[in-house]
């Protein structure tokens, strides 16, 4: 699975990066099901969060990072280098931004709901990916 990541650059501006989520692990239910799943992430907790329609931010950093879903509405953001993405309901990004000149943000078509899932300061994404990718 594709998730997109915005995060700080070497040179202290910001940039999107298409990240490959695997769901190596199998596991079997009390029916005898398999499905398959990542390894664990460490959350340090989640929030549910409306923005307004027309919100319109200027240049912020993520106040920690986090895995974003878009419950309702949509959302873009634009990062330093002038690229852009937008969200929809149902799908998910990784802001990963939490230095640097940081990124806009716009809520657009209405007000959108978001579920903010807090990573904790010591989840390493590239141990995490490797691990992921291993099984």
């Amino acid at each position: 699975m594709q998730i997109m990541r915005f995060h700080e650059t070497p040179k202290g501006g910001s940039k999107f990066q298409e990240i490959e989520v695997s769901f190596s692990n199998p596991f079997k239910d009390e029916f005898d099901n398999v499905y398959h799943l990542t390894n664990s992430l460490s959350v340090e907790d989640a929030v549910l969060v409306e923005l307004p329609d027309g919100l319109d931010q200027s240049w912020h950093n993520a106040p920690t990072r986090q895995l974003v879903f878009v419950l309702e509405g949509r959302i873009e953001v634009e990062t330093s280098d002038g690229s852009k993405c937008s969200w929809g309901k149902g799908d998910l990004f990784f802001a990963d931004d939490v230095a640097g000149k940081g990124h806009l943000t716009r809520v657009m078509h209405g007000s959108t709901k978001l579920l903010f899932l807090r990573l904790s300061d010591q989840f390493n994404l590239e141990k995490f990916l490797e691990e992921t990718d291993k099984g």
